[in-house]
């Protein structure tokens, strides 16, 4: 076999077996709930919340590390890892336990999510890049998706432990292979820095905010504690955005967004993971909560047309953006979401499969036609060097805006809901009666918003400017979509940010066939 089909055989079983355990857990938190000792909602929701947390929070500085210490080596760390807190997870004995045990597993994903892209990026040539990127990339989603039913199946023949146990014969081997299979074509950097400013700033704003919004959705604390938090996260977070221009090696690089399409790729991806972050959440308490009440296995089923649909279009949409450029896949993958989304704002107590349908599959379709080409051309606006703190940057946006989006999604449901009740949902210990009706106008209204984050991305998905443009011809069938690096100049932005996957001075050029034409900026 090919080398690179071996990456991408490997590197899409990673990427898979992380996001199904991003959502796997959520149709079997009422049993886990039920079965471990000392569990609330707030800790059934942080075994959600954590996983997806600390992924986000770990990503940026594995891309990182991933560049200075080689992409391969931290990638089998990775698998080695989550395989480890996987069976960890399967042998808790409370709810504490099985957080804390989830974000071992965090760990291993971040290293995962944070190089498997750089990998593929190093295996294929340009004119591959968004079909192999297309497989990878809509993995996550599939997996996302896939979770749900899975997780049914499993909780409801072998048990929620099996869940986690299923993990760790797949995950052994897979380590395995990946250890003798892959190897470095990227040689590693040299002076390893770590942007320990940068870490903390960010985890802290994230955590204070997260936590602030579940406390307060939940009724577990009082205002007077819920404000700061949510207030100082978000202080926080701003004040990442400074450090990062103040430190000589930041984790988040910024010199990168001097260019306008991973720019606006990176945009895109933060607006459109806000838009469903938390569309198989809401979906899945709709199917098992009240007043329908449906089985984890049947909840499941529900779910096919969304995965069907964007496992067709993903690899398909890669395809074809590599022959024709990425922007009428994005524009139209984000149009479909969108109709998608506003189709469910209308949706009935108790909507039948074949009424659910069209809207799922544009849901599932748009997510599909999106992913590929945004993800292709984000990866090929950077040099070979910075493509593992691009991946990550990209993953850690695709993450975090998930992460906010449950987060989001729990402020609207408080919004409309006692807190009473939301737990109950959670637990699934509601009855029905107002907390039902209550629960369904949330729905609608989530959808709404999610409706209106797609078109938002739409924005910076058509201004992000032309990849090919600077005196390259426009792309024919064949032809690869190439985006122009555009060369760091005294005088530009972020002065100080030198580039968290760069070499720095006297590094040797970046080949013209892989990187697409240099464009200085003038000073």
């Amino acid at each position: 076999m090919q080398y690179k089909w071996l990456v991408l055989s490997n590197t899409t079983l990673a990427t898979l077996m992380s996001a199904i355990d991003t959502n796997i857990v959520l149709i079997s938190l009422p049993t886990i709930g039920r079965e471990l000792a000392g569990t609330t909602a707030t800790t059934l929701l942080w075994i959600l919340i954590g996983y997806s947390l600390f992924t986000a929070v770990f990503l940026l500085n594995f891309g990182r590390l991933s560049d200075l210490f080689g992409r391969v080596r931290l990638y089998v760390i990775g698998f080695a890892v989550f395989t480890l807190g996987s069976l960890l997870c399967g042998f808790s004995q409370t709810g504490l336990e099985l957080v804390a045990f989830r974000l071992l597993q965090a760990v291993g994903a971040a290293f995962l999510f944070a190089n498997s892209a750089a990998i593929i990026t190093d295996a294929f040539p340009a004119n591959e890049r968004g079909r192999a990127l297309g497989i990878n990339q809509v993995s996550i989603v599939v997996g996302a998706v896939s979770g749900l039913m899975l997780g049914g199946i499993i909780t409801s023949t072998l048990g929620w432990r099996w869940i986690f146990f299923v993990n760790v014969p797949i995950g052994i081997v897979a380590t395995l292979r990946a250890r003798s299979d892959l190897k470095e074509i990227e040689p590693p950097e040299v002076r390893p820095r770590i942007d320990w400013a940068g870490n903390i700033v960010f985890a802290g704003g994230l955590f204070s905010l997260l936590l602030g919004i579940t406390m307060g959705a939940l009724g577990e604390a009082p205002d007077a504690v819920v404000t700061p938090l949510i207030v100082g996260g978000l202080a926080l977070l701003g004040l990442f955005v400074w450090v990062e221009t103040q430190v000589p090696f930041p984790m988040l690089d910024l010199s990168l967004f001097r260019s306008r399409v991973f720019t606006g790729s990176t945009v895109a991806i933060l607006l459109n993971s806000l838009a469903r972050g938390a569309f198989s959440f809401v979906l899945i308490f709709y199917l098992q909560g009240p007043p329908r009440f449906l089985s984890p296995f049947d909840a499941g089923l529900f779910l096919i047309p969304v995965s069907a649909s964007l496992a067709t279009m993903g690899p398909v949409s890669g395809w074809l953006s590599d022959r024709w450029g990425p922007r009428p896949f994005l524009v139209l993958g984000l149009l479909a979401s969108a109709v998608g989304f506003l189709l469910l704002t209308d949706i009935p107590p108790e909507a039948s499969f074949l009424q659910l349908v069209p809207s799922m599959i544009l849901v599932g379709a748009g997510m599909g036609l999106f992913a590929a080409p945004n993800r292709a051309s984000m990866m090929s606006a950077v040099p070979p060097s910075r493509r593992g703190i691009a991946s990550g940057i990209g993953t850690t946006f695709v993450n975090t805006g998930s992460t906010v989006s449950l987060g989001l999604t729990l402020v609207v449901m408080a919004s409309v809901l006692p807190e009473s009740s939301i737990a109950a949902i959670f637990l699934g210990t509601a009855t029905g009666g107002g907390a039902a009706a209550g629960f369904l106008d949330s729905i609608h209204l989530i959808f709404l918003v999610s409706a209106v984050l797609c078109l938002a991305a739409l924005v910076p998905s058509v201004l992000r400017g032309n990849p090919v443009a600077s005196g390259a011809s426009a792309p024919g069938p064949g032809s690869s979509s190439v985006p122009p690096v555009v060369e760091d100049r005294p005088g530009s932005a972020f002065p100080n940010s030198r580039g968290s996957g760069g070499r720095g001075h006297g590094q040797p050029p970046v080949p013209p066939a892989e990187t697409g034409p240099t464009v200085e900026r003038p000073p």
